[in-house]
């Protein structure tokens, strides 16, 4: 069965940084994409950022980019999401997601691609 168990997460002041984990069980990690979503109280789910299955391709989306980084680590079935200079606005529960497709070479936006989910991460940031 496989598994996506999310840690990391947490209440930080306006500036800080956090850094998010996601390990993969019960699947070859190496083989798939896996990306980040994130959804405040309110708002649709949205995308924040994705890797594809070797590290050598990534997506931030614009609201984060230059403060969020992702990274993966196949040896350990791991992937992160460091969050610097982080704004009240990324106060969100934080997802990590598994892509349904064999070694996809860009990263999707689109959520029903995604065909496994972690059970989440809160985020809360401080003004």
């Amino acid at each position: 069965q496989v598994q996506l168990v999310e840690s990391g997460g947490g209440l930080v002041q306006a500036g800080g940084s956090l850094r998010l984990s996601c390990v993969v069980f019960g699947r070859t990690f190496s083989n798939y994409a896996m990306a980040w979503f994130r959804q405040a109280p309110g708002k649709e789910r949205e995308i924040v950022a994705g890797i594809n299955w070797s590290g050598s391709s990534a997506y931030h989306a614009d609201s984060v980019k230059g403060r969020f980084t992702v990274s993966r680590d196949n040896a350990k079935n791991t992937v992160y999401l460091k969050m610097n200079s982080l704004k009240p606005e990324d106060t969100a529960v934080y997802y990590c997601a598994a892509d349904r497709t064999y070694r996809r070479v860009v990263v999707t936006a689109s959520q029903s691609e995604y065909e496994r989910w972690g059970q989440g991460t809160q985020v809360t940031v401080s003004s």
